[in-house]
């Protein structure tokens, strides 16, 4: 059971299924300008589910969130670990829990920080690795995280996209290749970084969970069931099929050698363009027609592509959506 007044760590919901949440805000608790009550508010209005509390190196929110949470909105209780050489979300604390931040990558303090957070079943997330400011650009290795967060909203106020979530992006899928060869690859993740109004869900995670709990939310991110919106109004589906099997996104697929064919399914990106991925880099595009709902299909063997993955943009290049991969063995 919850410590009173904190939040519950499960809610009704619509049992399993996909669940939108924003996994990085911020209130007055630390340097943001709203209110817990009014970024409660605002993230049911643009179509969430879920957020994480996730302050500056406190946990003095933890307990202003337990009345804002509903049937159909789950709270996470986190923390931004704001070091000297990078910042880094630990989701799924302990109520009041604050996790160690004082330190830089050459202090080699920063494994036994991820352990507490571990212990407490919780996530460790490398947040905007490229940001462009002192101590936001993340040095620490990725070897210690659960998930990196390639899509970063704080710095996007005025376009979606940037040069940073490019640079973000381009890391990690240079690293899934090698990720999937030594069985331990990361999931990547979007938040919006919220800290003024309007904000908050530009973009979000949307994750395949058993419920609307804590430990489903962190257990789908986790596994990379999850893939990234830059808004409520953009859907996806991506599915892989081969000898009368499939597979969805962050799952894998036996294909026993055979053909597989990968079908992904748009809705609200017109006239955006859907590219598939794999440890060869871009392999496949298509041109979504102006409604933005659209389908695009691409075959491929298990020989030719340890993964695929997708990528949606709008016509100027920004992004609208991105998947995990589908592992094909």
């Amino acid at each position: 059971m919850p410590e009173p007044g904190f939040p519950p760590l499960q809610e009704r919901g619509r049992g399993a299924g996909w669940y939108r949440g924003d996994c990085h805000i911020h209130t007055v608790y630390s340097d943001g300008e709203l209110t817990p009550e009014q970024v409660a508010a605002d993230a049911r209005a643009v179509g969430l589910d879920f957020v994480a509390t996730t302050e500056h190196n406190s946990a003095n929110a933890h307990g202003a969130w337990r009345r804002h949470a509903a049937d159909d909105f789950l709270i996470l209780l986190g923390e931004e670990v704001t070091t000297r050489t990078g910042h880094w979300l630990a989701l799924g604390i302990g109520p009041g829990q604050v996790i160690a931040w004082d330190y830089g990558v050459g202090d080699g303090l920063i494994d036994g920080c991820l352990d507490q957070v571990r212990e407490s079943g919780g996530l460790c997330v490398a947040a905007h690795p490229h940001a462009p400011y002192p101590s936001g650009s993340f040095m620490y290795p990725y070897r210690g995280l659960d998930v990196v967060e390639v899509w970063n909203g704080l710095w996007t106020s005025d376009r979606p996209w940037n040069a940073d979530n490019e640079a973000a992006l381009a890391e990690w899928g240079r690293g899934l290749a090698e990720g999937m060869r030594t069985g331990r690859w990361r999931p990547a993740m979007g938040n919006s970084d919220t800290h003024l109004a309007g904000q908050i869900g530009i973009p979000h995670t949307v994750v395949l969970a058993e419920e609307l709990s804590t430990s489903a939310i962190l257990a789908g991110i986790r596994a990379g069931r999850s893939w990234i919106a830059e808004s409520a109004g953009v859907d996806l589906s991506l599915t892989a099929v081969a000898v009368g099997h499939n597979a969805g996104i962050g799952e894998h697929l036996a294909t026993c050698g055979e053909p597989v064919m990968v079908s992904a399914h748009i809705r609200g990106a017109a006239a955006a363009t859907v590219s598939f991925h794999t440890d060869r880099g871009q392999v496949h595009c298509e041109a979504l027609p102006d409604s933005g709902v659209g389908t695009a299909e691409w075959q491929t063997t298990s020989e030719d592509s340890a993964f695929v993955r997708i990528e949606v943009r709008h016509p100027n290049g920004h992004m609208a959506a991105l998947t995990n991969p589908i592992v094909l063995t």
